[in-house]
């Protein structure tokens, strides 16, 4: 079963209609997506002043602004797969005319280049946003506003820079090229630069001291449409997420899009409850991590956020410049779904053998004293500390050679695990990442 209950149904669309109440917006969609499609949604307020009694729907557009960031960043991810670029490359590799020594790729990627926020020439005030060629020329005129990784510094300069990298490497524009790259193969066909002129949420501004929306314009923000220029739907961001939570190969290998989930700077040193990987936001609720991002350009704030263990999203569009925290809105929408109607418990299904060089190394071994419980699950050898949380997953192995194993996930993943036999062929001791396991629990003056 993949659709949302009735019950959960009714308190996400409440929810929808009290933020839209609360917040004062126009217009306001919310949406739930898991297993793989969009589960539900709702729209409350209307598209347009114009026209009331017409609320926006999972196929009216709103501006989706620095949500655009995760699908440049997704590119330049699949760029490094096909060798054309690495991490650790720099700026001027790309961008010869590049004055700025030193700026990686990763740094970019997770907003700790140190690089001032914005293009120069105050682009926000006088709405006037650069070319290409303008772009690079401002990039090197900006400045070097912090020292590379020292702290958290939100760029958009940054991420328009790594647009023109795509768009030099594919060599086509940058939005060609993640249309070919991610929106084709996806069939994303109503997320485009700007509105494409199908359903729309017009939007606006609400002052805060009357009632009475002020229509904001549209704008083209030229070379820096990799930062925030695309517009999308609560249908199209629904099949942007369930990649999120499973990718596939054709885009995205699924262990590089776990590699952008890592952190990799933390944006919330107070409390620890926002960091960044590579292009994407990690968003922590109690006990619960979100990847996403967040999106605001004038008259449109949006989100979506991704639960990736349950594959459950959570999308909020708004309407209005002064729209209340959008992150919020769509993860309150998920985190209802995920309580109140969750998705099937997977049954437990039978393993058909253990492999044979593995039968002697089952059960528990102690390490530093502590106990292991070594263990095959579907033809794999894994292994987990009994006194190791419920959500904390097992370390798993893949055999390399003869006794010899690599850990792929969980706890010391990338390092060996080596099994050594006496004369009869029976496993006596384990070295895991070169720690001793045996069978009986030893004090370091016992080995």
């Amino acid at each position: 079963m993949t659709d949302i209950d009735a019950q959960t149904q009714t308190a996400l669309t409440r929810l929808v209609a009290e933020r839209q109440a609360k917040g004062r917006v126009p217009g306001v969609v919310g949406a739930v997506a898991r297993a793989g499609k969009l589960a539900w949604s709702s729209g409350a307020g209307v598209a347009d002043l114009e026209t009331p009694g017409a609320p926006p729907t999972a196929d009216s557009q709103f501006l989706i602004a620095s949500q655009s960031k995760t699908l440049t960043a997704v590119a330049i991810m699949a760029l490094r797969d096909e060798g054309k670029l690495s991490l650790d490359d720099t700026v001027e590799k790309f961008v010869p005319e590049s004055k700025h020594a030193g700026v990686t790729v990763r740094q970019m990627l997770s907003h700790a280049s140190g690089m001032q926020r914005e293009p120069v020439g105050d682009v926000w005030d006088l709405m006037k946003f650069p070319d290409r060629a303008e772009l690079v020329a401002g990039w090197n005129e900006a400045e070097r506003v912090g020292k590379p990784h020292h702290r958290f510094h939100y760029s958009n300069l940054v991420f328009s820079l790594l647009g023109e990298i795509v768009a030099r490497l594919d060599d086509k524009s940058w939005y060609d090229a993640i249309k070919a790259r991610i929106l084709d193969p996806l069939e994303m066909r109503r997320t485009t630069v700007g509105m494409d002129g199908g359903p729309a949420a017009t939007g606006y501004y609400v002052p805060p001291f009357s009632d009475v929306p002020v229509r904001e314009p549209l704008l083209d923000i030229k070379a820096m449409d990799a930062c925030g220029g695309l517009a999308s739907t609560a249908e199209d961001l629904a099949k942007w997420a369930m990649f999120v939570a499973n990718p596939i190969d054709e885009i995205l290998a699924k262990d590089t899009l776990e590699e952008m989930c890592q952190v990799q700077i933390m944006a919330d040193t107070a409390r620890w409850q926002l960091a960044f990987g590579l292009g994407f936001m990690l968003f922590r609720r109690g006990d619960r991590v979100f990847v996403g991002h967040d999106g605001g350009m004038p008259g449109h704030i949006t989100s979506t956020f991704v639960h990736r263990e349950s594959g459950t999203a959570g999308i909020a569009l708004q309407s209005s410049t002064s729209a209340p925290a959008p992150a919020l809105l769509a993860t309150d929408l998920l985190i209802a779904a995920l309580e109140n109607d969750p998705l099937p418990i997977e049954p437990w299904t039978p393993g058909t053998s253990v492999p044979a060089e593995l039968t002697g190394v089952l059960g528990t071994w102690f390490s530093e004293g502590s106990p292991f419980v070594f263990s095959v699950q579907g033809g794999k050898l894994q292994a987990k500390s009994p006194a190791a949380a419920e959500h904390q997953a097992p370390a798993v192995f893949e055999q390399i050679s003869t006794d010899t194993y690599r850990g792929v996930s969980g706890r010391e993943v990338g390092e060996l695990l080596t099994i050594t036999r006496d004369a009869a062929g029976v496993p006596v001791k384990l070295h895991w990442a070169t720690y001793l396991c045996t069978r009986e629990p030893l004090a370091f003056a016992e080995i």
